[in-house]
């Protein structure tokens, strides 16, 4: 009764970037440079992967699937961000933030669970070799990226519902510059400790158990090229893994920061940061760590290349 004379909160707005002044110019301009360039990196990598029949294989399947997602995830956020850094207000509609939370945590989540199934598919690779083409057929490739997209909707769903479901009464203003989590939750009138657990343990769903799951195969990876007589032989089998551990370590540790630890040591200042090198720097690395530095993707982009010119000439 005590919320009937409060207005309820229609929209949000984010501070993040209000106080930076004209400093909020030059990140426009950063910032843009880097999406754009993302962009293009990703569509370099898709178009390669689907016009070369040399990487029709689940390995670069699973790297096509990456590239997409990513660009959806940067999508969700980063061109309203570019607007507000130019604009005077930045708000966001509740609706439109309810959105923006689900979308980002849908891709997200999938995120995590393909990088999973990826490490799946470089323990058959190197585990199993004779029989990799039977197990990850095209079959069962699409139904990793189901499987990791159902989960991924299933968990921004509860989260989604949870948090706005709640009471949000008292202020509106957002220290964030998207619609994550905790920022939200902070601002709710009234949230129990059931909220916070389900979100823990969702969070815990999500990255830990993927997690164990790449942990696993790489263990029976590492016993695998152990096994190898040549330090050669097994330089280039580690070499082909060495892409995903870096992209994994980056992923599950920006993640495990941000929504791993209580609510009570929420910083928005330096969650700001995080997300910011999670959300915008992380796209841009994570094609150019598993592609641009790949001899065979290299290659195969020279042949389609070639191939495109001799087409328009």
């Amino acid at each position: 009764m005590e919320w009937a004379n409060e207005t309820l909160v229609t929209e949000f707005v984010f501070l993040s970037f209000s106080s930076l002044g004209g400093l909020q110019r030059l990140l426009f301009a950063v910032f843009l440079l880097v999406y754009l360039f993302m962009l293009g990196t990703n569509a370099i990598i898709v178009s390669t992967i689907v016009l070369d029949r040399a990487l029709h294989t689940p390995m670069y399947f699973f790297l096509g699937v990456l590239s997409c997602s990513e660009t959806c995830y940067t999508f969700v956020i980063v061109p309203k961000m570019l607007v507000d850094l130019l604009a005077h207000k930045k708000s966001i509609s509740f609706l439109g933030c309810a959105i923006q939370m689900f979308s980002f945590l849908f891709l997200g989540c999938s995120h995590s669970f393909l990088l999973a199934a990826m490490g799946y598919d470089r323990y058959v690779a190197i585990c199993d070799p004779l029989r990799y083409i039977l197990l990850m057929g095209h079959g069962v490739c699409m139904g990793l990226v189901a499987a990791a997209c159902a989960c991924g909707f299933i968990v921004a769903q509860i989260i989604t519902s949870l948090v706005f479901h709640l009471p949000f009464h008292s202020s509106n203003q957002l220290h964030h510059f998207f619609c994550d989590i905790f920022p939200v939750l902070k601002l709710a009138s009234h949230y129990s400790y059931l909220s916070q657990l389900v979100v823990f343990v969702l969070g815990v769903f999500v990255l830990i158990i993927p997690l164990l799951l790449i942990l696993v195969s790489y263990i029976r990876i590492i016993s695998a090229i152990l096994k190898i007589p040549s330090s050669v032989g097994r330089y280039k089998t580690f070499s082909t893994c060495a892409s995903h551990l870096i992209v994994i370590t980056v992923h599950y540790g920006c993640a495990s920061f941000i929504y791993l630890r209580p609510k009570s040591n929420y910083s928005s200042s330096q969650d700001t940061l995080i997300s910011v090198f999670y959300t915008i720097l992380t796209p841009l690395f994570n094609p150019m760590i598993y592609s641009l530095r790949n001899k065979e993707f290299k290659s195969a982009l020279q042949r389609t290349m070639t191939q495109t010119s001799c087409l328009v000439n």
